[in-house]
């Protein structure tokens, strides 16, 4: 299938090695990662940047380098030769053949068939959850750590359920077919036949002698998962972000996916947000309704809003000042603010200040015209 590109492939391979890249750097996880993290690590980046699937410049390269870096890291033997003597200690091991497997025979084994066959593996359900964010964060972008529990496959037996391999038998109710076949005389010398899910082994195949005593034969354990969620400025109210593979793990299902969609935490009487525009209410007093006004708005991300008004303001007016809005998902621009001004009356009044009210809307006050 991959003869035509094979002498590529052979290229990409020595060119890794030529390079000598940080095997760890190469599947993203640390140098302390468990076994079960760099089977994860290759399982999500091999499937990122298989050449069916990613035609990026530089996808197959990366491709291989992720192949080669678990073929190493997998390898308990291998691991430790690279952890202290590197690429050059791998290669006196291995009599300076510096043979590799190919990277393509090493996914269809992991996968169990090649790309087109993976993508047909039976998968768990996609979990979709809100997440909330703050109107800052949008506006500003950030890296926001959170926790979440799923299921993942048993460290100690893989998914088996089983304290070791020797404590899995075949199942002598069905004799490992997984399911039991039943015989019924209609009339004399007619027969009809069926079948059921055997009861023993629940269609298995198999039962399980001495369960696992980590996980007690769940096959799977709890886990709290670290995840970091990358809010970009500007992000749609309602945007998915998925992490792929994140979903409760089984022997019996490639996990599915986790999607969160993000939107920003609504507050009482602060910034608002519609798609691109953002809306800011502004109390002003009737004095400055009348003669005008100076005030510095603190925006979301801490910039000083310098607004000048000499105008008479009426209440619930709206100004608009460009370009002070949300920035636009991917580009360089902004959309536009508005501000809506509420203005507050006194809730009493001096009769020096009634007075001179009078006189400033009425004329000078008459001895007869003592009230309005």
């Amino acid at each position: 299938m991959y003869s035509a590109s094979y002498l590529l492939i052979i290229g990409l391979i020595l060119a890794v090695v030529v390079n000598a890249a940080d095997l760890y750097k190469a599947l993203e996880v640390s140098r302390h990662a468990s076994e079960q993290d760099i089977r994860k690590a290759y399982k999500r980046l091999s499937r990122k940047y298989h050449p069916d699937k990613n035609k990026d410049p530089g996808a197959e390269e990366k491709f291989v380098e992720v192949a080669h870096a678990y073929e190493v890291l997998s390898d308990q033997e291998k691991r430790q030769i690279y952890d202290r003597h590197g690429e050059e200690g791998l290669k006196a091991h291995e009599g300076g053949q510096g043979f590799h497997s190919n990277p393509f025979d090493m996914f269809s084994s992991f996968f169990g068939g090649g790309f087109a066959a993976q993508q047909q593996t039976r998968r768990g359900h996609t979990v979709i959850m809100d997440f909330e964010v703050s109107l800052a964060d949008m506006y500003k972008g950030a890296s926001i750590d959170f926790m979440m529990k799923k299921n993942v496959l048993c460290d100690h037996c893989r998914g088996s359920g089983a304290a070791s391999d020797g404590d899995i038998h075949s199942c002598s109710g069905c004799g490992g077919s997984g399911v039991k076949i039943f015989k019924q005389q209609i009339f004399p010398g007619m027969f009809a036949q069926s079948q059921q899910t055997c009861n023993d082994c629940g269609g298995r195949g198999t039962v399980i002698v001495k369960k696992c005593p980590h996980c007690g034969g769940e096959k799977v354990i709890d886990h709290t998962g670290h995840y970091t969620l990358e809010v970009e400025a500007g992000m749609p109210e309602g945007y998915e972000v998925i992490f792929e593979g994140e979903g409760d793990e089984s022997p019996d299902w490639e996990a599915g996916d986790v999607i969160l969609r993000v939107k920003s935490a609504k507050t009482e009487g602060g910034w608002r947000r519609k798609e691109s525009s953002l809306y800011w209410r502004e109390s002003i007093s009737v004095a400055e309704a009348l003669l005008g006004f100076q005030r510095n708005i603190t925006h979301l991300d801490g910039h000083i809003v310098e607004i000048d008004r000499k105008a008479v303001t009426q209440p619930s007016f709206v100004q608009i000042v460009e370009g002070e809005g949300m920035p636009h998902f991917h580009e360089s621009t902004h959309g536009d603010l508005f501000i809506e001004y509420n203005v507050v009356l006194p809730t009493e009044i001096s009769p020096e200040v009634r007075r001179k009210l009078i006189e400033t809307f009425y004329g000078p006050v008459q001895h007869d015209r003592d009230e309005l």
